[in-house]
């Protein structure tokens, strides 16, 4: 059964002729009216009942008179078709959000967004590390835009199996402008084992 019944309406649940007309947040207290005028309040902290005659309303209950027999005291007045009226201030103007409703979410992506932004700053960026100093026999050299393994070490009066060898990590078709390499000196000799001589 759903959350909603008709048994949960005051016309069902009420004598007949007795009407909910407001209240008491202080007391917690619903007041009702029947027909002939008498007031009555319910029990405390309940919606529905046993009425207890009073003699009059509290001061904090102003009871407004029905204009169209709406009977739901809480609900804002709507229109015929069941929609409500957007909120008016005291010079009569609508309240309506400028931005749309992406207004209200703009913090929500601005924080997504600068989440990403460390993300890939911190993990998916590679970080630049110091290149390690260059052996004795080295010079060091910084990979200019074009320059291929061959150039370099052409360039330079060596092989290009000797390039290879002092720079084990180096891979000559991912060479990248800025990149620092070793290059081996003119007359030195290197073998597989670089640090000894031959």
């Amino acid at each position: 059964m759903g959350r909603w019944t008709q048994y949960d309406e005051d016309n069902y649940r009420l004598p007949e002729g007795v009407e909910r007309i407001g209240y008491d947040s202080d007391t917690g207290r619903y007041y009702f009216r029947d027909r002939d005028g008498l007031l009555y309040k319910g029990p405390e902290g309940s919606e529905f009942g046993e009425l207890v005659q009073v003699s009059e309303l509290p001061v904090a209950i102003v009871p407004a008179p029905q204009e169209d027999g709406h009977d739901d005291l809480e609900a804002a007045p709507t229109q015929r078709n069941g929609y409500q009226q957007l909120a008016v201030d005291e010079h009569g103007s609508r309240h309506t959000l400028r931005g749309g409703s992406y207004r209200t979410l703009f913090p929500f992506f601005l924080v997504v967004s600068v989440v990403l932004l460390l993300v890939w700053r911190l993990v998916l960026l590679p970080t630049r590390v110091a290149p390690a100093p260059c052996p004795s026999t080295t010079t060091p050299y910084t990979v200019q835009s074009g320059d291929t393994c061959y150039d370099i070490a052409r360039s330079h009066n060596t092989t290009l199996d000797k390039l290879l060898i002092v720079n084990p990590h180096i891979v000559c078709n991912k060479l990248m402008p800025g990149d620092r390499i070793c290059v081996p000196d003119e007359g030195s000799s290197i073998s597989r084992r670089f640090g000894r001589r031959v």
